[in-house]
């Protein structure tokens, strides 16, 4: 009875240990964050495969995490986080307002979303490109799925939510191929005409690092001979924009923040870029590019280009590292598709009008906020809208049970700015 007694006290407690996290004051609906939070902590600790670094020194979480992790013997880290993608997944459902159905552009699979009735002029269009880190996440997942239908329903418009191969089976630049592939055969004239899409009132979008595709692909589409048609809008949510510096005051300052922790966000990166492990430690350490390409380091610097309030007391440091080892293996990591930030200022000239939408509490915030300096400085029409009490990840939190009202305004105003601009 004394033991019982005694596992009836502990165990909650435990729990409680295990959920709670020190969150900032001004981030709402904390438990239920702290809740969901939880859960894709748990899905990590399913993996064998474990990082070395404490989460804010809680020992006895990282033990319990090995032992957890041995006793499943799962292998690969992406392989369980897209139980979350699975679970989320969503057949192709019509309603009342939204036909839904799946097809293939240019061999890549899309969700195509198409207003139903007749209009009296061309529809507009929207090409979506889902977030996960080049790793995980679907068009067919249920938030994207629901974003899709409102963004059909209430803008009246033909919505292509793209899909494309994952890493680590995958690695760059074939996410950003099968993009560009199924954009290029969805601005074909006689494609649009199919659909009945007028070719001026296109839109690119996409969220995390579907926002390093979509600016990617922006910045490829303008100076594409091949391509007649033009982006009118861009949009980039929360997007991730470059890898050269991952140490900038929103990485150290959001390095536990919820949903996607530094930890996380350079296991994407290194991931995208190949299995090798050792890019992951030198990532970590923010030693994978030679001080020898310190000039590409004036497209991502961050004390000439945030804001003063964001810079605080952090000092910039440029890169010491002399081994280019990784460079030569992975030239991917100086790549303009993969790092959208490394564009010259000339290529960011005459790139449509920008929507960009940052979190605070991000380790990407600094990147949407160093992306709108330059696209400014270059001429570029930016809207920018930061949301000082949200955290990476915000606009999926819009289905049960992962539910969070600031995620159902951050819907709203966008789609209010695509309905205004579009």
């Amino acid at each position: 009875m004394a033991w019982k007694s005694l596992c009836f006290v502990l165990l909650p407690l435990l729990l409680a240990y295990y959920i709670y996290e020190p969150l900032p004051d001004n981030m709402e609906e904390k438990w239920k964050v702290m809740l969901i939070d939880a859960t894709f902590r748990s899905l990590g600790h399913l993996c064998k495969e474990t990082t070395s670094i404490c989460r804010r020194g809680r020992f006895l979480e990282t033990e319990l995490t090995s032992t957890f992790a041995e006793m499943f013997g799962v292998k690969h880290y992406m392989d369980v986080m897209m139980l979350l993608t699975y679970a989320e997944h969503t057949e192709p459902i019509s309603d009342d307002h939204v036909i839904v159905t799946d097809t293939v552009f240019s061999d890549v699979p899309v969700r195509l979303y198409i207003p139903k009735g007749k209009s009296n002029t061309l529809r507009r269009a929207i090409l979506y490109i889902h977030g996960g880190g080049w790793c995980l996440g679907s068009a067919t997942m249920k938030p994207y799925d629901l974003l899709s239908k409102q963004s059909a329903h209430k803008l009246n418009a033909v919505i292509v939510s793209m899909n494309y191969r994952l890493a680590p089976k995958f690695h760059f630049p074939i996410q950003f191929d099968d993009v560009y592939n199924a954009a290029k055969f969805f601005l074909q004239e006689n494609v649009l005409e199919k659909y009945s899409v007028d070719p001026n009132r296109v839109a690119a979008s996409g969220d995390s690092a579907g926002g390093n595709l979509a600016a990617a692909l922006a910045q490829m589409l303008l100076h594409d001979p091949e391509v007649k048609v033009n982006l009118k809008i861009q949009v980039l949510i929360y997007p991730v924009l470059q890898s050269l510096d991952l140490n900038t005051p929103s990485y150290k300052e959001n390095a536990y923040m919820p949903i996607l922790p530094k930890t996380l966000m350079v296991r994407f990166w290194s991931e995208y870029y190949t299995t090798d492990r050792s890019l992951f430690d030198a990532m970590m350490a923010n030693e994978h590019i030679p001080s020898q390409y310190a000039h590409l380091f004036k497209y991502v610097n961050w004390s000439t280009l945030l804001p003063g309030d964001l810079k605080k007391n952090h000092v910039y440091q440029m890169p010491d590292n002399q081994n280019s080892l990784f460079v030569k293996k992975y030239p991917g990591l100086l790549d303009v598709r993969a790092s959208p930030l490394l564009a010259e200022d000339e290529k960011l000239t005459g790139l449509p009008l920008t929507y960009v939408i940052t979190c605070m509490y991000d380790v990407l915030r600094d990147d949407g906020f160093m992306y709108v300096s330059r696209l400014r400085n270059a001429g570029v029409h930016v809207v920018h809208e930061n949301y000082d009490s949200a955290f990476h990840g915000i606009l999926l939190m819009n289905t049960e049970p992962f539910t969070l009202s600031i995620a159902d305004r951050i819907v709203e105003n966008y789609l209010h700015w695509l309905d205004t601009n579009l």
